[in-house]
């Protein structure tokens, strides 16, 4: 096949949402297999309270990787108006190439700091653990993730979703065949120090073809006092924004985490939250990719003032999200009891209450990743922290309010809260979802 014959197979191929969503589920699947073979790994492989402080590990991890304050969804929003050729670019200086040095860098910073709090944590004695380097290379193959974030919605901002989502799966399933072998005997330190190379080579990749695509030299990734000038006049208000939405987001969906630990030494606790925040990533990982397969069409729409199309673009991407998160619940209540059991080896038990609450919980998330994913994709900022701040307090205050107010029925307590508030932000997100249809404006 001719470069042209496959340039123009390929541009088809970035142009079909349907192939886009199924690719994306694909990786979805090939994440969430991940996901859970880690725990249904490691559960076995260390000690119960090993795992318990490997939890908070991954907690970690999760913090930091979201700790990028949102600036790869600002350089998608930038980007992605720039290769549109939106007249609302100028209002805002405009993409340069220089803005990805300057990501880069602060993403390079970002891990480097999170692995120096990581060091500090083992050495006090705050993270207590007898496998240290284990440790210290799950959390760098974590950090990883980072990278790959700024390879993906650079190339999805210029049509290289398809690019992306091949790449990634490939990944995925080395690094799930690597992960495997532990249970085949292989020394877990080597698994995931091999694991982190191969996302090294694939991630490498993936930024050399965005540094071509954009017709980037060496000297736009290094020119840091240029793109960061022009990044501190144009956009610092967008970063204040997405900064303060980002935290306000790691915080409320991971700070259980660390108020359940506080509040008692129970695993179970730990583990109830654990299950659903496992089921909260699967449900947000298929909405994710439902609704990045719909983004090209939707950003086209909202830049060129199509308010019906966007109506009906949006509508869609809820009615997908509604219905997986339906699938979810119905599995759960099928299944739950069982994929609990198996997941954690018995070493604790979820009921129908539980299960029925997280069912609730999944459904709101639904609405949310909906709103959040769309108006991220927007650059609407501003809004997305406004939304976030309520499901922030209730996160913080569902543990103590239901170990202060229920403490002998603390699990059902802290998730009946927990899902209570999911509720209340899903209602404010789907009010900002209809405003955003009506306002949609060339």
């Amino acid at each position: 096949m001719s470069r042209q014959a496959a340039g123009g197979l390929l541009a088809r191929v970035e142009g079909s949402a349907r192939i886009l969503a199924l690719v994306k589920l694909a990786n979805v699947g090939l994440v969430l297999i991940w996901g859970f073979a880690v725990t249904y790994v490691f559960v076995r492989v260390l000690p119960l309270t090993e795992f318990q402080a490997f939890l908070l590990l991954v907690a970690f991890g999760n913090f930091t990787i979201s700790a990028e304050f949102g600036l790869t969804s600002i350089i998608y929003a930038r980007l992605r108006r720039h290769w549109l050729g939106s007249g609302a670019e100028a209002d805002d200086g405009g993409f340069r190439r220089e803005e990805m040095g300057v990501l880069f860098l602060f993403l390079a910073l970002l891990v480097a700091g999170g692995v120096a709090v990581l060091l500090v944590a083992l050495a006090a004695g705050g993270l207590r653990t007898g496998m240290p380097l284990l440790f210290i290379l799950f959390f760098l193959s974590a950090c990883l993730n980072l990278p790959g974030l700024l390879a993906k919605r650079a190339l999805a901002a210029v049509d290289g979703n398809f690019i992306w989502e091949a790449l990634d799966c490939l990944r995925r399933v080395m690094t799930i065949a690597l992960l495997l072998a532990i249970l085949r005997g292989m020394d877990p330190r080597l698994s995931v120090a091999l694991q982190l190379g191969v996302s090294i080579a694939v991630i490498g990749y993936a930024i050399a073809l965005v540094h071509r695509r954009l017709g980037m030299g060496a000297g736009h990734w290094l020119a840091f006092r240029v793109g960061g000038g022009h990044v501190r006049r144009h956009y610092l208000r967008d970063i204040g924004a997405s900064a303060a939405f980002t935290l306000s987001d790691i915080l409320a969906y991971n700070a259980p985490y660390f108020t359940i630990a506080a509040a008692t030494h129970d695993a179970r606790p730990m583990l109830l939250f654990d299950f659903f925040f496992k089921m909260s990533r699967a449900l947000s990982m298929l909405v994710r990719a439902a609704v990045e397969a719909a983004l090209p069409r939707i950003t086209r729409a909202f830049h060129a003032g199509d308010g019906p199309r966007l109506r009906q673009l949006m509508g869609r991407a809820l009615g997908v999200a509604l219905f997986f998160a339906a699938v979810a619940s119905v599995s759960l209540l099928l299944v739950g009891r069982w994929l609990f059991d198996r997941l954690f080896d018995g070493r604790a038990a979820i009921g129908l209450p539980e299960l029925l609450l997280i069912d609730l919980a999944l459904l709101s998330l639904a609405v949310i990743g909906v709103s959040v994913y769309v108006q991220g994709a927007l650059g609407r900022f501003p809004l997305l922290l406004r939304r976030s701040l309520p499901f922030l307090a209730g996160s913080l205050l569902s543990v103590p309010l239901a170990l202060l107010l229920w403490p002998g029925h603390f699990d059902t307590a802290f998730l009946a809260l927990y899902a209570a508030t999911l509720a209340g932000a899903a209602l404010l997100h789907a009010f900002s979802l209809r405003r955003l249809a009506r306002e949609a404006r060339p």
